[in-house]
């Protein structure tokens, strides 16, 4: 198969930018350096999988596709908050989680929007499908926070947070294994007229592989992100709450800010939206519970889904702002600039730590 030129400027930019991240990263070099370059070889990878994704979704359909994308893309994710842990960083790992949430939620989403309204107008998406995940997010967030709020009243299960968080997890993984199987489904749109990506179609065994491989790649890049993090943020004078919520948040969640984006510009609303509202869902329902059961196996720290009350305030609030804009089944770029103001308020709350 013979790549179109955009497909092979892609790899192009991705192969170099990260073999760049690796030799400083590996060879001591300025920690800011390292930082700024595993950052842009993020983005590159991120494109490269939005690429892949586009192709995927030909044959699979919207549903299937953020599904798959999520899991791919919040592989960074998961292995940025082991390493955190193994660290003692607790206090980052619960911002980064909830920062992923709202990052995705907020931003990523209100960015979509915009980009594509502006591009497009007004525009309609799969709002069942939409209000299917909105409502499953509303309800892991709310079983994910049960903790917290046990711990804020003082009730008698506060004591045993960490028993209380056990079983919250098992209860998630269980719902997010049964929600598969619908997410994965094809609707009948879909089946009819399938849509195209531009330029040449890939096979799917090529597509596949090349979602495996660049997902893997930015889980790689993201460990040197975060490795140059800490005393990249003591030369540039960042809180580490600030550095959880925002920056590890985007950075590790870089494949969805950019293929979301990507297929909102594109006018594939339905395969945006779910692929962006894809990826909180399984924070909520998989990263976050897994890290609860993991946390005693791979040292450091034991984690707990006992988070402190402005997170939790924060996400209850941006969970509610998306269900209300995605009811109608359709978005503007308006709606899209509220959600990105909405972000830039509560990422300013958490500057100063």
């Amino acid at each position: 198969m013979v790549l179109a030129r955009s497909d092979r400027l892609i790899v192009g930019s991705a192969t170099v930018l990260t073999i760049a991240a690796g030799v400083l990263n590996y060879s001591g070099s300025a920690h800011v350096a390292t930082f700024i370059f595993s950052g842009l070889a993020l983005a590159a990878l991120a494109a490269l999988v939005g690429r892949s994704v586009e192709q995927v979704a030909d044959r699979l359909g919207s549903g299937a596709t953020g599904v798959v994308q999520s899991a791919l893309g919040n592989l960074p994710e998961l292995f940025v908050c082991i390493f955190a842990l193994r660290e003692g960083l607790v206090r980052v790992v619960e911002a980064a989680i909830i920062g992923s949430i709202l990052s995705n939620a907020l931003l990523v989403l209100g960015l979509a929007f915009a980009v594509g309204g502006l591009k497009h107008g007004r525009q309609p998406f799969d709002a069942d499908r939409a209000r299917t995940l909105v409502a499953l997010l509303i309800l892991a967030v709310a079983a994910l926070l049960v903790p917290s709020l046990a711990s804020y009243v003082h009730s008698p299960a506060a004591p045993h947070e960490r028993a209380l968080s056990i079983i919250a997890s098992i209860v998630l993984l269980a719902v997010f294994a049964m929600s598969v199987p619908s997410s994965m489904r094809r609707t009948d749109d879909e089946a009819a007229t399938p849509e195209h990506a531009a330029g040449t179609l890939w096979p799917v065994p090529i597509a596949i592989g090349a979602l495996a491989v660049t997902g893997s790649l930015a889980a790689f890049v993201s460990d040197w992100f975060v490795a140059a993090l800490r005393p990249s943020l003591d030369s540039l004078h960042v809180s580490q709450a600030f550095a959880g919520l925002v920056i590890v948040a985007i950075a590790g969640n870089a494949v969805e800010n950019v293929v979301g984006i990507q297929l909102a510009y594109r006018g594939r609303s339905d395969h945006a939206v779910s692929v962006i509202l894809n990826s909180p869902l399984q924070i909520a329902l998989v990263l976050a519970p897994v890290l609860v059961l993991l946390s005693p196996v791979i040292g450091g720290t034991a984690f707990t889904l006992a988070f402190p009350p402005l997170l939790v305030t924060t996400v209850v609030a941006s969970v509610l702002a998306v269900s209300f804009v995605i009811i109608d089944g359709e978005y503007d770029w308006l709606e899209g600039a509220a959600l990105i103001g909405l972000y830039t308020v509560i990422a300013a709350s958490f500057w100063w730590g």
